[in-house]
């Protein structure tokens, strides 16, 4: 497991699906020192196929490129942002005054089996303009959502939870895919980043690789480490989610991006998270494994619901 590269360490997939009891348990031990750690991972051999990812950013850079008249054409003020175009500055960092340096689109759940849950979520927005912009997103969406999947079976099997624990818990899961882009940065900001310090609210993030650097992670001591996309990885971090539900055990660090120096402000940056989220009636009170005997859990009873709701609030999305 080395961090030599990345700033962060280092796992390949291929060992927890390899069918090998040692290479399995190996991967479980690696990941769950990881997310005790520094709450981090860049993980090689996942899912997500060179092909769509390639195509997914040439798709995105084409929405991203349109007349902002347009795109506004599918921004949907009354769902909190969860489906379509959310333009320049309407996000904040939590705690923060300052609106973040960026424009997004999101892809929410697709629910194709019947399941009752499809009545909770908007629906997707489809953008006439670009006929394949969909598509490739269901599919990245897809491929993300299954890589996830695997991961939290191995975060399980650290826990010394059963392997399928999250299974039912994710399935039809209210998960975003969350297309970023950064523009150019034309004058001097405003005490403003391309996105202010923060921790993820969802369970997992799975990030394919940015068009540029500037993601950095607060350490343990306290100190900013850049993050730099290796080719043909993901990085995988923990959520506020699952640092909750583990009572602290697994780290939600926090991190940021950061503004290029000034010669490169010109340079546009591209990112492509998965916000993996559980349904909304999942409980994220504090596993027992996890409460030290004697002590008292750090975090009270809540769903997965209301804690998203109570998030989106504080970082803008969501008016009170």
């Amino acid at each position: 497991m080395s961090n030599a590269l990345t700033g962060i360490p280092n796992v390949d997939l291929a060992d927890f699906l390899s069918g090998d009891p040692q290479r399995k348990q190996a991967f479980v031990n690696q990941l769950g020192r990881a997310y005790e750690d520094i709450g981090f991972v860049a993980v090689r051999n996942h899912l997500m196929d060179p092909a769509t990812e390639q195509e997914l950013y040439a798709q995105v850079k084409a929405f991203f490129e349109l007349p902002v008249d347009i795109k506004r054409q599918y921004e949907d003020l009354d769902n909190a942002g969860q489906r379509g175009y959310v333009s320049f500055g309407k996000e904040h960092a939590k705690d923060s005054k300052h609106a973040d340096l960026k424009e997004f689109w999101h892809f929410g759940q697709y629910v194709e089996d019947g399941d009752p849950i499809g009545a909770q979520y908007p629906s997707n927005i489809d953008v006439a303009e670009i006929p394949a912009f969909n598509a490739v997103g269901k599919k990245a969406y897809k491929l993300l959502e299954d890589t996830g999947r695997v991961m939290l079976r191995a975060i399980s099997l650290h826990l010394g939870l059963d392997e399928n624990y999250f299974d039912n818990k994710i399935h039809n899961g209210n998960s975003i895919l969350r297309p970023i882009h950064y523009p150019p940065i034309t004058h001097e900001p405003d005490s403003a980043v391309r996105s202010g310090q923060h921790e993820d609210i969802n369970l997992i993030t799975l990030l394919i690789g940015a068009s540029a650097d500037g993601l950095q992670v607060l350490t343990k001591s306290n100190e900013w480490v850049g993050v730099t996309a290796l080719p043909d990885h993901i990085v995988v971090n923990v959520g506020d989610m699952l640092q909750r539900l583990t009572n602290n055990k697994l780290k939600s660090t926090t991190h940021r991006v950061v503004n290029p120096p000034r010669e490169l402000w010109s340079t546009p940056r591209y990112s492509i998270p998965f916000f993996l989220h559980p349904r909304s009636d999942m409980r994220l009170d504090c596993l027992e494994s996890c409460i030290e005997t004697g002590e008292a859990p750090h975090y009270g009873p809540i769903s997965a619901g209301e804690y998203l709701e109570e998030r989106l609030i504080e970082i803008g999305l969501l008016k009170k």
